[in-house]
C-alpha cells in the first residue's frame, strides 16, 4: 500500500494539494521537446517534477526551500548515452563526485567490466552505492560476456538463457553492446537473445564500427537500435538515414566529435534529432581539465551546432533513442528532477546542478563499505622471468615475427620485425620498437598465460601492467625486460591490483585498484594526481604514446581492428581466430 500512497501523493503534489519540497524561480527554460526558451518556475517534490509553468506560488508551502535562478538557464540534466564507467578507474561515488556537477545527471552503462570480475552477483553491491549517489543509471544487461572472439576467461560468462531472465527485470533497460560479428557470424546465442529482447520489448544497443552498405543493412536486420561507433560522418548520416540512433563518441582516447558533427553542420537533411553524445572509455584527468558532457556539448557548439541543438543532442535525443524519456531529458512534469543552472548558453557554463531533486554537493565523498568478494579478486599465481622469454625450438638464428603495432588506441596494424635468436630465445630489441606483451588470467580458473610481440610504444627500459583491461580484466604486461615483466606482474597481485610502471626491479609509479583490481577507492583529485605519475613513469621508459597505459590495456579488446592480444594468445579480429606470432625462423 505504501507504492499506491506515494503515488497518491505525487499525483496530489500535482495539483498543489500537497507543498513542494523545492521551487525554482525566476528561470530561463530551455524546452528541449519544442526547442524554445521561455520564463518559467519548477516545482519538486520528492525526486520528481510536479510543476513547470510561469508561476508555482501555489506549490510554496512553509517547509518549501525556494532557490532564485536569477533568470538562469534552466537545462535538463544531461545523459551519457554509452560509457564504461570502471575505465574511468573511479568508483561509482567518486565517478559521480566527478561528473554530475558538469550536468551529467545519468548515464546508459552494462557495467560489463564489473561482470567479468564479481559477476552479476557482485553488481548488487554496485547498484546500491549507485543509489546512494547523484547519479542514475539506466543499465542495459551485456548481450554476452565474453565479447572476445574466440572467447577469453572472465569470471562468469553471460549466455541467451541468462539474457533470457534479466530481460523480465525491471532495472534491465535493454541489451548492452551488441557487437556487428555476432551477427554476421550468425552466432546462435546471440541471434537467442535478440529475439528475446524483442519478445520483452527492450531495445538493442550496438556496436558497428565501420559498418557500411550490406554489412550494415545485414546488423539492423537483428533489431539493434543504438550505435555509437561511427568513424567518419558518412558513416554516422547513412546510419542515421537508415533508421538508427547515433550516439557520436568524444573519449578520452577517440576524439570522434570533430568528423562526426560534419553529418549535422555540413548535411541538409534534419539529422541532428537522431544523433546524441557518450563519453564511453574517459579517465579522471580528461574530466578534472576538461569537463564531462558539458564539454562535449561546447565542442559542439565550437563547430558550428546552435546552442538549442546541442543542448537536445545531450538529453531528450539520449533519452528517446533508450526509450527512457518518460523518465529523464527534459524538464515537465513526472519526470526526475535533473535540473542545470547555465548563464550562458554559448558558452555553456554550468553554475549548480540539482540532481534527485535536491542540489548537488560536489565536495560530498562518501565511504562505501565493500565486501570481500569485490576486493579480493586478483588469484592469479606468482610469475616468474622465465614466463616472459619467447623460446624456439631453433638455438640460433634470425625469426621473423608479427607484431602488433598500436596506431592509435584503436586501430592495430601488423608489422613484421626480424629478431635475434639466441640459445632457443628470441631477443627482444628495444631498437627496433619492439615489446614482449602477456596477458594472464587473473581468476584463478585455468592459469592461462598469452605471449605475444607488439611495436609502437617506443619503450626502451622497464615493464608497466595493469589489472583493469576490457573486456575481460585479466592481467596486462608489456615490458622489454623479463625480469621487470616478473617484477610488475607479482607487485600487481601482491597489492590487488592496479596499475603499474617498473624499472630495474623498482616501482617508478603505482595506481591502487582494490576493488575488483579495476576501480579506485580515492577520489577523483587522487586518482587525477596517480594517472599523471603512471604517464610520468611510462615517458621515462621511453613511450611517446599519448597515454601509454590506457592504450595499453585496450589491446585485449577483439572488436578493434586488426589484431589483438588475450589469455588464449594473439588473436586475428578480422578472421576472428588465434595466430602465431612466428613466421619464420632462419636458421644460422
Amino acid at each position: 500500500m505504501s507504492e499506491l500512497n506515494d503515488f497518491k501523493n505525487l499525483i496530489r503534489a500535482g495539483a498543489a494539494q500537497i507543498p513542494a519540497d523545492l521551487v525554482i524561480k525566476n528561470g530561463q527554460l530551455v524546452n528541449v521537446s519544442t526547442k524554445e526558451v521561455y520564463p518559467a518556475e519548477v516545482a519538486i517534490y520528492k525526486n520528481k517534477i510536479v510543476a513547470v509553468d510561469e508561476d508555482v506560488q501555489d506549490y510554496i508551502g512553509e517547509q518549501t526551500k525556494v532557490i532564485d535562478a536569477e533568470q538562469k538557464y534552466l537545462v535538463p540534466g544531461m545523459i551519457d548515452g554509452h560509457i564504461h564507467v570502471e575505465c574511468s578507474k573511479l568508483s561509482m561515488t567518486s565517478f559521480a563526485q566527478a561528473v554530475v556537477p558538469h550536468g551529467t545527471t545519468s548515464i546508459i552503462s552494462g557495467l560489463d567490466e564489473y561482470i567479468s570480475v564479481i559477476g552479476l552477483a557482485g553488481l548488487k553491491e554496485i547498484f546500491e552505492e549507485i543509489d546512494q549517489s547523484d547519479l542514475k543509471l539506466f543499465w542495459g544487461a551485456p548481450f554476452k560476456t565474453p565479447y572476445t572472439i574466440p572467447q577469453s576467461t572472465i569470471a562468469e560468462n553471460i549466455n541467451s538463457d541468462l539474457q533470457y531472465e534479466l530481460l523480465k527485470r525491471d532495472d534491465v533497460y535493454g541489451v548492452w553492446e551488441t557487437v556487428r560479428e555476432d551477427i554476421q557470424e550468425l552466432d546462435e546465442d546471440t541471434l537467442k537473445t535478440m529475439l528475446y529482447a524483442k519478445a520483452a520489448h527492450k531495445p538493442v544497443w550496438g556496436c558497428s564500427p565501420m559498418a557500411r552498405g550490406k554489412k550494415l543493412n545485414q546488423y539492423l536486420m537483428s533489431g539493434v537500435r543504438v550505435d555509437h561507433e561511427s568513424y567518419d560522418h558518412e558513416e554516422l548520416l547513412e546510419k542515421a538515414r537508415k533508421g538508427m540512433n547515433v550516439v557520436v563518441r568524444e573519449s578520452s582516447v577517440t576524439h570522434f566529435l570533430k568528423e562526426n558533427i560534419r553529418a549535422i553542420t555540413e548535411n541538409t537533411a534534419d539529422v541532428s534529432r537522431h544523433v546524441s553524445f557518450c563519453t564511453d572509455d574517459v579517465t579522471a584527468t580528461d574530466i578534472a581539465e576538461l569537463g564531462h558532457l558539458d564539454h562535449v556539448v561546447r565542442l559542439a557548439i565550437q563547430a558550428g551546432v546552435p546552442p538549442l541543438t546541442a543542448i537536445q543532442m545531450a538529453t531528450i535525443n539520449s533519452a528517446e533513442a533508450y526509450r527512457i524519456d518518460d523518465q529523464v531529458g527534459l524538464i515537465a512534469p513526472n519526470r526526475e528532477a535533473d535540473i542545470l543552472f547555465v548563464e550562458d548558453l554559448n558558452k555553456f557554463e554550468i553554475s549548480q546542478v540539482i540532481s534527485k531533486g535536491h542540489v548537488v554537493d560536489e565536495n560530498n565523498h562518501v565511504k562505501v563499505e565493500r565486501s570481500p568478494q569485490i576486493m579480493n579478486s586478483v588469484k592469479a599465481e606468482k610469475v616468474s622471468p622465465k614466463d616472459f622469454i619467447y623460446r624456439v625450438d631453433a638455438e640460433s638464428g634470425i625469426a621473423n615475427v608479427e607484431t602488433i603495432k598500436s596506431v592509435g588506441p584503436f586501430v592495430r596494424k601488423r608489422r613484421d620485425v626480424k629478431l635475434e635468436v639466441k640459445n632457443h630465445q628470441i631477443q627482444i630489441d628495444p631498437d627496433k620498437d619492439v615489446a614482449l606483451v602477456s596477458v594472464i588470467e587473473r581468476f584463478g580458473i585455468n592459469g592461462n598465460k598469452s605471449l605475444g610481440f607488439t611495436s609502437g610504444w617506443g619503450l626502451h627500459s622497464g615493464a608497466m601492467a595493469s589489472t583493469a583491461a576490457p573486456d575481460d580484466n585479466n592481467l596486462i604486461v608489456m615490458g622489454v625486460d623479463a625480469e621487470d615483466m616478473a617484477f610488475a606482474v607479482n607487485e600487481l597481485i601482491s597489492r590487488g591490483g592496479g596499475q603499474i610502471v617498473v624499472k630495474d626491479q623498482q616501482v617508478l609509479s603505482f595506481l591502487p585498484l582494490p576493488i575488483a583490481g579495476i576501480v579506485s577507492e580515492a577520489t577523483p583529485s587522487e586518482v587525477v594526481a596517480q594517472e599523471k605519475s603512471i604517464l610520468k613513469a611510462a615517458r621515462f621508459l621511453g613511450s611517446e604514446v599519448d597515454d601509454p597505459m590506457f592504450y595499453m590495456t585496450f589491446l585485449p579488446i577483439t572488436a578493434i581492428p586488426d589484431l589483438a592480444i588475450t589469455d588464449l594468445g594473439t588473436t586475428d579480429c578480422i578472421a576472428l581466430k588465434l595466430f602465431d606470432p612466428i613466421l619464420s625462423i632462419e636458421k644460422d
